[in-house]
């Protein structure tokens, strides 16, 4: 096991350097790592597409967004820990990166194993019922959330271990065992859903296999060279490896308003799913859907996700390091470039639709139709999303995680489901009333942002482990 004086020194150049390096160094491994692992839902989109149809396509979508809710609510708990870890590295303090990684770690373990596993599949068929699946949606996605809900972990133990290392500086590692993942995630689905040789074709419930069983690959060496020491983050025999409640509720305090935001935002989507069930043809609704918003406009939320990742790494680092206007500047600079890349695919949704969506398997006329209206409406609602989670970033990493929770309440769910619930009392419910409500729900998520974190009551935000006593051999 490692031996704690052996860490891998902070990056200072985040703290030190030129804003625009700071950010970009962070920013471009985060943004590849989302859009290689993205492709693997893509792929598995493809797969199930072609090997399964459209009704295959709609069970793994609705299937996402229902395991979204709770997934999402896990993951509030790395936000905390990357909060903490940026504030500990900018200050060049390995202790409290460490122990505050472990504890995240061993929180996680609890949910996930004792609340999230059970109770996820047993209540599989509730939940799908909640978003109007047909039967046959139903029958495909159903052993589809239970295997992602059972067998979950290694996935999660992946998302922790980026966000801690991007956290303390470190966005490359993230991006080589990303790689890895998608690379042996890919390769077990097309094996699972199709069948090769002796191994019987799993369709649906074939893509969920691989993707678990990738997770759970990655994450075992990932935990090894956790132990091994040679990463910026690193666990070692001197370690308390008792739970530390102090650092357990700071990770509560700052990760809770993140997880309210992202089962908010989510409940939101599984209810606007509701309304796109509710149309005409509802099959074809969904399945346009979860190909146009869910898949391909995925390629300008992973990017601005990525951006969102870096931005709060570098806004928490400079903060812990006692430099408040360079974390203003990098939420600015990370902003243009979300915009710029936006931009770029967005144009894409507008010029050749037709060509991005044939790889998916759609030859139904009407599918086509909605799902080419569709990407139009998320062409121009790119350029906010992207503007509102680099400002989220800039919110969430300085320690302002309850501004972006009132924010999503807002402008994705009251905003977007406002309207879809007015037009439906009307009797005039169409799917373009619902893309219009995606986007005024992207526009007010973006204004009200760079609003609040133009305030600056970020500067004043304190973080501390309280009377947190080291372990034996900890200094």
């Amino acid at each position: 096991m490692s031996n704690p004086n052996s860490h891998v020194g902070f990056d200072r150049s985040i703290v030190e350097g030129p804003i625009r390096s700071a950010v970009w160094k962070l920013a471009w491994p985060t943004m590849l790592q989302n859009m290689i692992g993205g492709f693997q839902g893509v792929i598995d989109h493809i797969m199930v597409g072609n090997y399964v149809g459209y009704v295959g396509n709609a069970a793994i979508g609705v299937s996402w967004q229902i395991f979204l809710v709770v997934i999402v609510f896990i993951s509030s708990l790395f936000t905390g820990m990357g909060v903490l870890v940026a504030r500990f590295a900018g200050a060049n303090d390995h202790d409290k990166v460490n122990r505050t990684v472990y504890q995240a770690f061993l929180t996680c373990v609890i949910i996930v194993l004792c609340i999230m596993a059970p109770i996820g599949y047993l209540a599989s068929p509730t939940l799908l019922t909640l978003v109007n699946t047909t039967p046959e949606v139903q029958g495909e996605a159903l052993p589809y959330l239970r295997t992602m809900f059972v067998f979950s972990f290694g996935m999660l133990m992946f998302f922790m271990l980026g966000g801690a290392l991007r956290s303390a500086g470190d966005a490359r590692t993230p991006l080589r065992l990303g790689i890895a993942l998608t690379i042996l995630n890919i390769t077990l689905s097309v094996i699972l859903i199709r069948g090769l040789g002796p191994i019987p074709a799993f369709g649906t419930l074939g893509a969920a296999i691989g993707t678990v069983a990738a997770g759970a690959t990655v994450s075992i060496y990932a935990f090894t060279k956790l132990l091994g020491g040679g990463w910026v983050v690193q666990f070692h025999r001197h370690m308390n490896w008792r739970p530390d409640f102090t650092i357990i509720k700071q990770l509560f305090r700052f990760g809770l308003p993140t997880g309210l935001q992202g089962v908010a935002m989510n409940l939101g989507g599984v209810f606007l799913l509701g309304f796109v069930g509710s149309l005409a043809m509802s099959a074809q609704a969904q399945a346009a859907y979860v190909v146009s918003y869910s898949q391909l406009f995925s390629f300008i939320t992973w990017t601005s996700t990525g951006i969102m990742g870096a931005t709060a790494a570098v806004a928490g680092q400079n903060l812990g390091a006692g430099n408040p206007d360079r974390t203003a500047r990098a939420v600015n600079v990370a902003a243009g470039f979300g915009l710029l890349l936006a931009t770029a695919i967005g144009s894409l949704f507008l010029f050749i639709p037709s060509l991005l969506l044939r790889g998916f398997g759609i030859n139904d006329t009407i599918l086509l139709e909605l799902s080419i209206e569709l990407l139009r409406y998320l062409a121009v609602s790119g350029l906010f999303i992207t503007v509102a989670l680099a400002f989220t970033g800039g919110l969430q990493g300085t320690g302002d995680t309850k501004s972006p929770l009132y924010i999503s309440i807002i402008s994705q769910v009251i905003i977007p489901l406002g309207l879809c619930f007015s037009f439906q009392s009307l009797g005039t419910l169409d799917p373009s009333d619902i893309w219009i409500a995606i986007v005024l729900g992207h526009l007010t998520r973006a204004i009200l942002s760079v609003v609040v974190f133009k305030r600056e009551k970020w500067r004043n935000i304190v973080v501390d482990l309280g009377d947190s006593v080291p372990a034996q051999g900890e200094k």
